[in-house]
């Protein structure tokens, strides 16, 4: 049978639109107030008896989208969903009289408001005899029939308000993302952190390694980055003598898309004075061990093929340690020409005149990094690699640093903060050499940073989250857009 088309179908719409309103009813002007929830309906009668509910005769309003009608003539059922779930409904001919007529301009789509009496079909599905209906909203474009699957994959992303509607699932992860957050914030707060605001906008884009976006204000004629990570403002903070201090926002980083990477994404990031990268190992398996009990009900998670155990203590191992694991000779790892060697024959891609700490690093992504599916603190990397932690006693050439990989992903990455400011300018000196050959990822010299510290910061520890990341694993999604609502598309063809 032929489909009818689109446009044809939102005409036929807009005339059932145009008969209610000739019949003196606005359906975009109701207001109603529902007296329950179909959650709350479920949780309060849903293990009534039909008989128990013929004798209390109970009345309840709801409002909500029609999402599924089936008219039998003289009667008609339907289902009807809120932002907690979807109920039946039933309409009489006999109960609601002339009203009853209304329903022919009544379309899957439509948000109304219904009243009546709760009872029990034949085949015992609890459901609400209408005994008053009310349109609300007439829905024009009609509801996808066909929105499963990898074809729609991109329709689902830009049509998220569809999404929401006809897929259930989508919902649940963005529910579990916001406890995800406040389980962050309220395990912060309760050890003592106060959550803080940084600017959005930078004239110097640093605390990372990234190409920022660039804006201009206009007033003050002057060109502003889009901020790339809040750090070096929190540290600023711990200068100030805030001892605690965290802040969940947006960073924003003109890098490319993938499952793993957006543009646009959410972290938090805290500092805490007087503490090392080792306390912060055993805090950060204290948060994400607490957030995962909290929001899946246990410290095992399934992702994909994977069983994820959040169990404390999480594996620590040094990153050079994690690299001979993988087959990387020790001789490699302290030459240059042998570490380019190593990788070109194993077919990873290293960049003209990478030194060797960054050669090695690009070996690690490849090679260690898809094979860390366990919580796994990666720790002690090179002095090159981390221009904002605090070296090593033991070994200056490394500093005090750790990721934490979950699945195969970088989810944290923390260090002993460096407070020492003769240390940081030198540093940030020699990162300007790397801009100044072109590397548009390396952050301008902050002058103002270097002051801060130069006041003094105490000794501290700092760690960033990608949230993002986190309710993927959380909530069993593959790509980093299954979890942001409206994640960035290119334009839609005209």
């Amino acid at each position: 049978m032929q489909e009818t088309p689109l446009s044809e179908l939102i005409q036929q719409r807009i005339k059932k639109l145009t008969a209610l309103r000739s019949l003196g009813i606005e359906p975009y002007n109701g207001t109603f107030e529902p007296s329950d929830s179909t959650e709350d309906i479920f949780k309060k009668f849903g293990e009534f008896e039909k008989e128990h509910l013929e004798n209390e005769n109970i009345t309840i309003s709801v409002a909500g989208r029609v999402i599924l009608l089936r008219d039998f003539g003289k009667a008609a059922f339907a289902h009807v969903q809120d932002s907690k779930g979807k109920i039946q409904i039933y309409l009489r001919k006999d109960i609601l009289g002339e009203k009853f007529s209304l329903i022919k301009n009544l379309d899957i789509g439509d948000i109304v408001g219904v009243e009546g009496r709760l009872f029990r079909t034949k085949t015992n599905e609890l459901t609400i005899e209408v005994h008053n209906f009310v349109f609300l909203s007439k829905s024009l474009r009609p509801l996808p029939e066909k929105w499963h699957g990898l074809k729609d994959i991109e329709a689902r992303y830009r049509q998220r308000y569809v999404d929401l509607i006809v897929n259930p699932s989508v919902k649940e992860t963005f529910v579990k993302r916001q406890l995800i957050i406040k389980y962050l914030r309220e395990f912060l707060e309760n050890e003592g952190f106060l959550e803080v605001e940084t600017p959005m906008m930078h004239t110097i884009a640093g605390g990372a390694r990234a190409k920022p976006f660039k804006t201009y204000h206009e007033a003050l004629d002057m060109e502003l980055y889009l901020r790339i990570a809040p750090e070096l403002y929190l540290k600023r903070l711990l200068v100030g003598g805030f001892e605690r201090v965290f802040e969940i926002g947006k960073n924003f980083r003109n890098e490319g898309i993938s499952t793993k990477h957006n543009p646009e994404f959410t972290m938090i990031e805290f500092y805490v004075a007087y503490k090392d990268y080792n306390w912060l190992m055993d805090f950060t398996e204290k948060l994400l061990s607490y957030i995962t009990q909290k929001v899946c009900g246990s410290l095992q998670v399934k992702y994909g093929d994977y069983i994820i155990d959040f169990t404390p203590p999480f594996k620590r191992i040094t990153m050079f340690d994690a690299l001979k694991n993988k087959g990387v000779p020790e001789e490699v790892m302290k030459d240059c020409n042998l570490a380019f060697k190593w990788a070109k024959a194993k077919g990873i891609e290293i960049p003209e005149g990478s030194s060797l700490s960054k050669v090695l690093d690009e070996i690690f992504k490849e090679v260690v990094e898809p094979e860390l599916i366990q919580p796994t603190f990666i720790i002690d990397y090179p002095v090159e690699l981390s221009p904002l932690a605090k070296r090593k006693k033991d070994n200056p050439e490394l500093v005090e640093r750790f990721e934490l990989f979950i699945a195969g992903r970088e989810m944290a990455n923390a260090f002993s903060e460096l407070n020492d400011p003769l240390d940081q300018k030198e540093r940030f000196l020699r990162q300007l050499e790397e801009r100044l050959k072109g590397d548009e990822e390396v952050p301008e010299m902050d002058e103002d940073f270097v002051r801060a510290l130069e006041i003094g910061m105490p000794p501290a520890a700092g760690e960033g989250i990608g949230i993002d990341r986190l309710v993927m694993i959380l909530t069993n999604n593959q790509s980093i857009r299954d979890v942001i609502l409206f994640p960035l598309l290119r334009p839609e063809t005209k």
